[in-house]
């Protein structure tokens, strides 16, 4: 592209047995695919260790997570905090987390009503704009349960996700692992913890793994209990 082809055969002719631009191209080409190949087959086999600073990010997409579930304590908080810190593309969105406005929006804003159900109704149905909403524009759909009240409505939220086809992480107490055993089977993901629904995100998001969760412990499965694949 720069005029400087004659001076390049020049060159190369003192190293291959054929000066002609069709010979040298041709060995320049087998050259180059030889580099590749043995890269490429060195990447293939490189230990995770080695491969760090690869990771598959998912080209500029942002995630949508929407964070259902129990209103009464700080995970919300540490999963944002989480994401933060480790600058992920992820948006969070939630339910109403205010249990006082979620019960009287709807006589707030049309009117109060004389009979319980008839106000829970009307409250429910509004924030049910909000929920169905969200849900359905959400990429991965995380439901938190607790084990001091009874979460029906995140177990409906669970259900309603599933029946999108929504992937969804579940988090509680390993404690309350049996009752919700249905919920979790529909879930990709079961986490004990917020921080471990941030690690999820992290590595389904860039691929990036934290230090495994049993320490120095941990055996990597073909180690452990021997090569899935006994012809790689």
């Amino acid at each position: 592209e720069n005029g400087d082809e004659p001076a390049l055969f020049y060159h190369f002719a003192h190293w291959f047995p054929c000066s002609s631009p069709h010979c040298i191209f041709h060995y320049v080409d087998i050259m180059i695919s030889t580099v590749v190949s043995k890269t490429m087959l060195r990447t293939r086999m490189a230990p995770v260790s080695s491969l760090v600073q690869h990771r598959f990010m998912s080209d500029g997409k942002v995630w949508k997570v929407y964070l259902s579930g129990e209103i009464h304590s700080d995970w919300r908080e540490v999963i944002a905090n989480g994401v933060k810190e480790k600058n992920l593309p992820v948006s969070l969105s939630s339910p109403n987390t205010s249990h006082e406005d979620s019960d009287d929006c709807g006589a707030i804003i049309l009117g109060m009503e004389d009979k319980r159900p008839n106000w829970d109704q009307i409250s429910a149905k509004m924030n049910n704009v909000r929920t169905k909403t969200l849900i359905k524009e959400a990429d991965v759909v995380v439901v938190r349960f607790g084990e001091k009240y009874r979460q029906w409505n995140a177990a409906f939220d669970a259900g309603y996700a599933s029946a999108l086809g929504k992937s969804i992480i579940t988090l509680h107490p390993p404690a309350i692992s049996h009752m919700l055993k249905e919920v979790n089977a529909n879930a990709s993901v079961v986490c004990t913890d917020a921080i471990q629904v941030v690690d999820t995100l992290a590595y389904v998001i860039d691929g990036t793994l934290p230090e495994p969760r049993d320490g120095a412990s941990y055996v990597p499965i073909a180690e452990r209990l021997g090569a899935g694949n006994p012809n790689p």
